[in-house]
């Protein structure tokens, strides 16, 4: 493992307006009441872990949520501000902050072009009206398009939507359509993410009472291809199972995790990667600003080995052979040849120039190929 590799920085703001349809990340609505304590704590967190480790390099850094624009702008400047007299963050870092359309106002985005915030992703999920009901999202496609008017005026270029495919009902049509919106706005960046039906989402209890139609398999990975073959005629390289980029816009944080570089999380529900050493902060917004403390887990060989092939195998280039042997001490070939060498006979995986990738088809089927690589 090389230590001395800069890092990635996540910071977790859990408000939101309103609690989507589809949502099991840790937010909350109603709550705003709490922002300034949430913020102190946050300072506190990042100062006091600054202490622990000590000015690390930082060359990423991704302000997530929640919703971070419900949040005022002078706190998430606060957040920043500490996180540079913490952390040495380099001049030519990426920093992303997510944005939802329905709450951009203009003096956050200019906050956040003063406190050197590079690129921005916006929440966008659909240009169907009757899917963001569907979705309980707080936006239209119309304030979609406004707030990436806004973004570019501000002077931001790096620009990221996220879609979601695979909805209840969702047809080609209606995607072709989103993804067609979507395009037309010239964003740098799109990640489609496929709708997957968590426990304890509305979803999940429509799922349960029979009222959910989700698309079959086969018509939800036409979709996902037929996506892909689109992008691609308009000049986005798929670069990961979901996510696209003109050249030299991939988001850089999320690539860098993918690869298995370390990284620190600040916020409740934040998680950090660091020496091989997982940190996990309490879910519960109220336990994180008791002061409740991390969770704490030393990864053993077969725990880090698994999860840099499960995250590499994410992107089309696959796992770096020679990355693997750097941080792991061995190919993966000699801790699993069996399983490696029945995948790459069966069509699902092939080894090339130096990676261990997924064909087209062990995309489809990605899920089944590492359940064969996980410890025992």
């Amino acid at each position: 493992m090389n230590s001395s590799l800069p890092l990635g920085v996540y910071i977790h703001f859990p408000f939101c307006q309103r609690k989507c349809a589809y949502c099991d990340f840790p937010s909350y609505a109603g709550q705003e009441s709490r922002r300034e304590d949430y913020i102190q704590v946050l300072l506190t967190e990042i100062r006091e872990r600054s202490r622990q480790t000590g000015s690390l390099t930082v060359d990423t850094v991704f302000l997530g949520g929640g919703t971070p624009t419900v949040m005022e702008a002078r706190q998430v400047a606060a957040v920043l501000t500490t996180l540079r007299a913490a952390y040495d963050v380099l001049p030519e870092a990426e920093i992303t902050c997510e944005i939802n359309p329905g709450s951009l106002r203009t003096d956050f985005l200019m906050m956040l072009k003063d406190q050197g915030v590079n690129r921005l992703s916006f929440g966008a999920q659909s240009a169907d009206e009757a899917e963001l009901r569907l979705l309980d999202r707080v936006h239209t496609w119309e304030e979609v398009v406004h707030s990436v008017e806004m973004a570019r005026e501000a002077g931001f270029h790096n620009i990221n939507l996220d879609l979601m495919t695979a909805l209840p009902g969702q047809g080609e049509d209606s995607l072709m359509k989103t993804i067609r919106a979507a395009l037309a706005l010239e964003p740098s960046h799109l990640s489609c993410y496929s709708l997957i039906i968590e426990e304890g989402t509305p979803f999940h209890q429509l799922l349960a009472r029979g009222e959910l139609a989700l698309p079959e398999e086969e018509a939800e990975r036409a979709m996902y291809w037929n996506t892909a073959a689109l992008l691609a005629q308009h000049g986005y390289e798929h670069y990961e199972i979901s996510n696209f980029a003109l050249p030299g816009r991939r988001c850089r944080h999320n690539e860098n995790t993918w690869r298995y570089r370390d990284y620190l999380g600040f916020g409740a529900s934040a998680a950090g990667l660091y020496r091989n050493r997982r940190r996990k902060n309490p879910d519960d917004l109220f336990d994180y600003l008791k002061g409740l403390p991390p969770l704490i887990e030393d990864l053993q060989p077969r725990d880090t080995q698994f999860e840099q092939l499960m995250l590499a195998l994410r992107l089309r280039e696959g796992l770096s052979l020679a990355a693997f042997k750097a941080r792991q001490g061995l190919l993966p070939r000699a801790i699993w040849p069996r399983e490696i060498q029945r995948h790459i006979k069966g069509g699902l995986l092939e080894e090339t120039g130096g990676y261990l990738r997924l064909t087209d088809r062990g995309y489809d089927l990605m899920d089944m190929v590492l359940l064969d690589f996980l410890p025992a």
